[in-house]
């Protein structure tokens, strides 16, 4: 495999994960290529996190710190990316695990193929399980045997969001998993081109979500490999996992309705959001309540949402409906099996 040694820029924002950030910051560090910038943003933490950062930057010179009053995921991932100086750029989260070659692979598969973003495989696991994943990372995944190109990356994403249909189209030999990706930044290898002009929105949930659709559409073609490269840690404590308020599901009612109209503009059929949409209003709609504010908002969701899903034909619609009540059915399985994960 030909090194490289172009500059990628890693961003991480922090916030309160002292019990975890040294490992994650170690699986960074101990990266296989070696021309890194390392962006720690802290977000204004209170248990020490700030501290640790700092730590780590006197003893790696390719660590660069920024601290800033807590505004939020958004503001911090816009930082880390104002500060880049990568040809390329990933994301990492605090409390996960990278392979030890996650940048080296994903690197050689954006050089061989010229795409536009380069993804790989991620595994999650229990706090429990975090000595034994450290040091299965440690050791360095072995180089993939193939690298597999897609092209259209905005009509996958849109497309192959459920489990079922990936195992169907694999069982044709369709590559359904190639083609799976979802918002989530992290495991993934970026063109630093790609995020010109692009920015989360600042104090807004789903902000991954939120840039997903102009982020996508930019792209030509993007290139996976068949390996796990990203730990996933599954903490009761993370956003992920916690309880909501009902602006987190209007902020993921907005970004789908926004990510469906692109499709749409695209000739896309928007499968995945519109199970975004309908999975955000029936959530929101619970945590309304009977506050007349929030009963107003979701009056105006279900409106506008109303009036996108009449854009698209009979047939187009059903489709997106089978997809959701799959997906809903796939969602209930998926939280019971690993966002219990000790």
């Amino acid at each position: 495999m030909t090194v490289s040694q172009d500059l990628v820029s890693i961003i991480v924002p922090v916030y309160n994960a002292a019990e975890y950030l040294p490992r994650c910051l170690d699986s960074i560090c101990g990266q296989t290529h070696t021309n890194l910038q390392i962006i720690l943003v802290d977000d204004g933490s209170t248990d020490g996190s700030g501290t640790i950062c700092d730590r780590y930057a006197v003893r790696d010179h390719r660590i660069q710190v920024i601290h800033q009053e807590n505004q939020g995921i958004s503001v911090a991932q816009n930082a880390g990316l104002d500060a880049t100086r990568g040809t390329y750029l990933a994301f990492a989260d605090n409390d996960d695990i990278l392979d030890k070659k996650n940048i080296e692979l994903l690197l050689h598969a954006l050089k061989v193929t010229d795409a536009d973003m380069s993804k790989a495989r991620w595994q999650q696991f229990g706090p429990s399980q975090m000595d034994s994943i450290v040091d299965e990372a440690s050791h360095g995944a072995a180089s993939p045997r193939n690298i597999k190109v897609f092209a259209n990356p905005f009509k996958a994403y849109q497309t192959y969001f459920c489990k079922s249909l990936r195992i169907f189209m694999d069982m044709i030999g369709k590559s359904g998993e190639v083609r799976y990706f979802n918002e989530a930044n992290w495991c993934r290898l970026y063109k630093a081109e790609l995020w010109e002009g692009i920015r989360f929105p600042p104090g807004r949930y789903a902000q991954d979500i939120m840039v997903a659709g102009p982020l996508y559409r930019r792209m030509s073609k993007v290139a996976d490999i068949n390996t796990v490269l990203y730990y996933w840690l599954q903490s009761p404590s993370s956003v992920t996992h916690s309880l909501r308020s009902v602006g987190f599901y209007r902020d993921n009612v907005a970004a789908g309705l926004a990510n469906f109209e692109l499709a749409l503009d695209d000739g896309i059929t928007p499968m995945r959001s519109y199970y975004s949409i309908w999975d955000g209003l029936r959530s929101e709609t619970a945590a309304a309540g009977s506050d007349p504010q929030s009963l107003e908002e979701l009056h105006q969701d279900r409106q506008r949402a109303s009036a996108l899903f009449h854009k698209m034909g009979i047939a187009r619609r059903a489709l997106c409906t089978v997809a959701t009540w799959v997906r809903h059915l796939e969602k209930l399985i998926y939280d019971a099996r690993v966002k219990n994960m000790a």
